[in-house]
């Protein structure tokens, strides 16, 4: 191999690896699903900040186009109001308020809580 294949497969290596990871996670990016657009009866992605602890079991997430209350019951809530999180859950399909059951809630450092399932 000549010292110029090297040097050019040297370059291009970390490029090859690091395009999966930036279309994963624009792809991931992608499924997030606005607050105000949050549809009852729906499995959404929601991704905002914990505006405040309503409940032992239940917070009100915030994004820029509006707030929504999640249960994340019977579980405590693992999160501080102001982290930022993101959550994966089903909107409820009642007709007095939206809220998310969730089911993970991946917390500021990066760790993915899952959401035990009683109340379904």
């Amino acid at each position: 191999m000549s010292r110029l294949t090297l040097i050019a497969a040297a370059i291009a290596a970390p490029l090859l690896v690091s395009a999966p990871v930036a279309t994963a996670q624009a792809a991931a990016a992608a499924t997030v699903t606005p607050i105000a657009d949050a549809a009852r009866g729906t499995m959404v992605t929601l991704a905002g900040t914990v505006d405040r602890i309503t409940d032992e079991d239940e917070f009100i997430l915030r994004d820029d186009s509006g707030t929504i209350r999640i249960y994340v019951g019977p579980n405590w809530v693992p999160a501080r109001v102001g982290d930022r999180v993101t959550v994966t859950g089903r909107v409820d399909d009642d007709l007095l308020s939206r809220e998310v059951y969730a089911r993970t809630l991946t917390t500021p450092d990066g760790s993915t809580v899952t959401v035990d399932l009683r109340y379904e």
